[in-house]
């Protein structure tokens, strides 16, 4: 199964990152992860989504030719980042390759909540472009406290990788019913 990972973080050393290595590495006997590079999109566009830029094209076709999407959303300002946003948008036009996608909406963040405020923002954007998710309920990957979750680059609190087997699990099973 082919995975595209989304980060909604530039930052070098994101937390959100850091997570998607995680998975990239722990569950590669279920998955290959491909992370997407959405530094490089231009801003969204409308005069230009008829012919967009060769970067904007083949983060589409990825996009289109996976099995799956995870998405890790930093919060800033109670929502998600304006690079993942853009990103989004890109995906939700023309010929939408995002449009019945599973996708495993996530996040990591030094606040005690987590991401939760963003991941609300990220719901609302994924079900307008008709994203397949698992229901929240239960289902919701909050990683707070970072800074005590994460060493050398990946997740190493032994309760919050227990709790992300069993929403992985989910998915996995999730994905292949689609």
């Amino acid at each position: 199964m082919k995975v595209v990972a989304i980060v909604g973080s530039l930052r070098k050393d994101s937390f959100n990152m850091q997570l998607v290595k995680t998975i990239e590495k722990r569950y590669s006997h279920l998955f290959e992860v491909v992370i997407a590079d959405i530094g490089s999109l231009p801003f969204y566009n409308e005069d230009e989504e008829n012919s967009p830029s060769g970067e904007v094209q083949n983060y589409k076709e990825m996009i289109a030719e996976a099995d799956a999407v995870l998405i890790s959303t930093p919060e800033f300002n109670w929502s998600m980042s304006g690079v993942l946003k853009n990103a989004l948008e890109w995906l939700s036009r023309v010929d939408k390759p995002i449009a019945g996608k599973p996708v495993m909406p996530m996040g990591v963040s030094q606040g005690a909540l987590g991401t939760v405020r963003a991941q609300l923002h990220l719901r609302q954007v994924l079900g307008s472009i008709q994203a397949a998710t698992l229901p929240p309920a239960g289902n919701e990957i909050f990683i707070g406290s970072a800074g005590q979750k994460f060493q050398n680059g990946q997740l190493t609190d032994e309760a919050t990788l227990k709790f992300l087997d069993k929403i992985v699990d989910k998915f996995v099973t999730f994905v292949k019913e689609q």
